[in-house]
């Protein structure tokens, strides 16, 4: 999870790292005594992330947080996926990866993030289309994704250790169960998904859109990854349209439907991630703020008279 600006933006403000960052990045065989120009990188919701520039090279370092496990990040797979990605063209060539310390080091890309003015671009979000193919028809990753038993997961972790949730956040529970019966009545082969698709994990060097940060990567639902995309970006219903019509090659109101059900489970999920986040994280982000406006957006699609039809939407032949 991130915002703008990450791997691929401008550095934020210069103020010097701190003693464990030194001490973890001097881990790393790859910049082992060897100096190091360090820039923080603004933006990251779960990791501390720098530029760092040695022997004429740049690189993200990525130093991760110990709240990954409550937020169920598996490091191992994150690093692993992003290898795969890399490998298909998709992603950063991984440079290094040190476990020990919890840094993951890749290339530095050039470019510009995206935002969500970007994102309601038509050709962007064909070209974004397109990307997701690329990654899709990679390699299996080793890991699966699933929304519904991660929110599950999620909500055994707020409700055991007496975290806040946003109110009624419980009343769209047989909705939820309704979306999912739904959705496994004709279920689409899952393919190799990045999962948290928010316009900051894209960068456009001027040639080609780069899809970075795998750490909910896993094997999914394709129409998760457009639904996700749409819901982060806050994009309306004609560009779901259009996404989905780029991504598949042709327009299909039960596939569109699968999408916006999708989307709507990630508003839902990613709510209790920003709870977590909120009794947790050392970072100075309102994520409460950031969760209740996912919640708030989920709440009115629950209750608004959209959900009936796109449960039957989501069956049909098209």
């Amino acid at each position: 999870m991130t915002t703008p600006t990450h791997a691929g933006g401008e550095p934020g403000p210069t103020a010097g790292p701190s003693p464990d960052v030194v001490a973890r990045l001097a881990a790393v065989p790859l910049f082992a005594g060897r100096p190091l120009t360090l820039a923080p990188l603004t933006g990251g919701l779960t990791n501390v992330n720098y530029r760092v520039d040695v022997d004429g090279r740049s690189y993200v370092a990525r130093l991760s947080s110990p709240s990954g496990d409550l937020l169920a990040i598996d490091r191992e797979a994150e690093y692993r996926h992003s290898v795969v990605a890399a490998a298909g063209g998709v992603a950063p060539a991984v440079a290094a990866y040190e476990p020990r310390v919890g840094v993951l080091v890749v290339d530095w890309v050039p470019g510009r993030t995206l935002t969500e003015d970007d994102v309601r671009a038509e050709d962007v979000l064909v070209h974004l289309a397109a990307a997701c193919r690329r990654l899709h028809a990679g390699p299996r990753f080793g890991t699966d994704f699933d929304m519904f038993a991660l929110q599950r997961r999620y909500l055994d972790v707020v409700r055991t250790r007496g975290f806040r949730l946003p109110p009624g956040y419980l009343d769209h529970l047989p909705a939820v169960e309704a979306i999912r019966a739904a959705l496994a009545r004709r279920p689409l082969p899952t393919v190799p998904c990045h999962n948290d698709l928010l316009p900051a994990n894209v960068i456009d060097d001027g040639d080609r859109l780069w899809l970075i940060d795998y750490e909910y990567s896993g094997n999914n639902d394709p129409c998760f990854e457009l639904g996700n995309l749409w819901s982060e970006a806050d994009l309306d219903l004609d560009r779901l349209e259009l996404l989905v019509t780029a991504y598949f090659g042709r327009p299909s109101r039960s596939l569109t439907a699968r999408a916006r059900l999708l989307g709507l489970m990630s508003k839902y999920g990613w709510t209790l991630w920003a709870s977590i986040q909120h009794a947790v994280s050392r970072l100075d982000v309102d994520f409460w703020s950031w969760g209740t406006e996912k919640y708030d957006r989920a709440a009115t699609e629950f209750g608004g008279a959209d959900l009936p039809r796109l449960l039957e939407e989501v069956g049909l032949d098209d």
